[in-house]
């Protein structure tokens, strides 16, 4: 009994050794009922999907440029002579004709007088001359006085009206150079630091007092290559309107909006040698003085008619060494690799100008968890 026993328990033993594990696994997975039965394949992966859309999009350049005033006015004094009061306050509005200084003027006052006094003695002796020339013509009809005396009366009467109105043209002068004792605003705009206080003697060679420039409407002027001029050339041949003025808008300098549009009303005639750009010129609303001539803003220069183009959102595009790319999803739910051209930016879009056609879903979210040819679950995203 205990021989066929061991007889036994050896068979098995052999067995175990010559059929391997591999057999040995399949035996217990038999004898438990399939509890080690094969696991379902994983579901398709989920992305997020958006359509490429058409709609009405302006282009637009951008550019840099410098906010210059329309009218800038030193102000300068005309004849010598002591400041006798400022009538400003620096940094202030200034309307035409806003007295600014006052020079002393008993100087002036003083010239007037001596030359209204001059031009009454000239008159004086220009009336003794023409009483003389007529007592003479009388005269000379009775062979009384000689012809050359009348002739020479005749010339002191020439000679008293010309000084007569030299005298008169000293007066006026003197009155204008007394009228220039009082200085004022030539232009509306805002006025600078002055340069000189109360009590300094100034003149015509002193330099400026003061520096007006104007505020509103207000320039601003930035340079263009010519390939962007011949494109805005190009550009307003094929519109209706003519004029060829193009809105623009600016960005400041700490990044916001301003809130008013301007329109380009000059370009240049000639191109810059060193730069080989062409300066154009945008005129802008300025009532709040916002703008400040010397001033470095952003210029976007829009077309003067919007036109349709193709828009995706800017994050589904991405870049390799080929070029520009998305990823797409077919009719088969397959993923596929477009490669596209792309345009300007607006907003969070960007304009494709080829490679992709209206309705063709492109992949938003979940781009970095599928490969092409990869079959796929769809989320549609609304479009912005």
């Amino acid at each position: 009994m205990w021989g066929a026993f061991w007889l036994t328990v050896a068979r098995r033993a052999a067995f175990s050794r010559s059929a391997g594990p591999a057999l040995i696994l399949a035996c217990l997975i038999a004898s438990d009922g399939g509890a080690f039965a094969q696991a379902p394949a994983a579901p398709p992966p989920s992305v997020s999907v958006t359509p490429v859309v058409s709609r009405p999009v302006t282009e637009t350049a951008g550019f840099v440029g410098r906010v210059t005033a329309i009218n800038k006015v030193d102000i300068v004094a005309r004849v010598p002579g002591y400041i006798g009061q400022r009538q400003f306050t620096e940094g202030q509005i200034v309307k035409t004709g806003d007295l600014l200084f006052e020079i002393e003027q008993d100087t002036y006052k003083a010239a007037v007088e001596q030359a209204a006094a001059n031009l009454a003695k000239a008159k004086a002796t220009e009336a003794n001359a023409a009483l003389q020339l007529a007592r003479g013509k009388e005269l000379v009809r009775n062979q009384n006085i000689p012809q050359s005396t009348v002739d020479q009366r005749q010339a002191d009467e020439a000679s008293a009206q010309a000084d007569v109105l030299a005298a008169q043209a000293a007066l006026d002068q003197a009155n204008i150079n007394l009228g220039y004792t009082d200085i004022h605003a030539p232009i509306d705009g805002r006025i600078g630091l002055a340069n000189y206080t109360v009590g300094n003697l100034v003149g015509p060679s002193t330099g400026p007092l003061a520096t007006i420039v104007s505020q509103d409407p207000i320039y601003v002027i930035f340079q263009a290559s010519e390939r962007d001029i011949l494109d805005y050339k190009r550009r307003m041949a094929e519109l209706a309107d003519k004029s060829g003025h193009l809105p623009v808008s600016l960005t400041l300098p700490d990044g916001s909006d301003y809130p008013m549009k301007g329109t380009t009303d000059f370009l240049d005639i000639q191109v810059t040698g060193n730069t080989d750009t062409v300066a154009v010129r945008a005129v802008f609303p300025n009532p709040q003085g916002i703008l400040v001539a010397g001033g470095i803003v952003g210029v976007t220069v829009e077309a003067a008619t919007p036109a349709r183009a193709l828009l995706i959102p800017q994050a589904t595009v991405q870049i390799d060494q080929s070029g520009s790319y998305v990823l797409t999803v077919g009719s088969d739910r397959k993923i596929a690799v477009t490669r596209i051209t792309t345009g300007v930016q607006e907003d969070r879009d960007v304009v494709v100008t080829s490679g992709l056609k209206e309705g063709d879903m492109v992949v938003v979210y979940g781009i970095q968890k599928v490969r092409p040819g990869q079959v796929v679950t769809t989320t549609t995203v609304p479009t912005n």
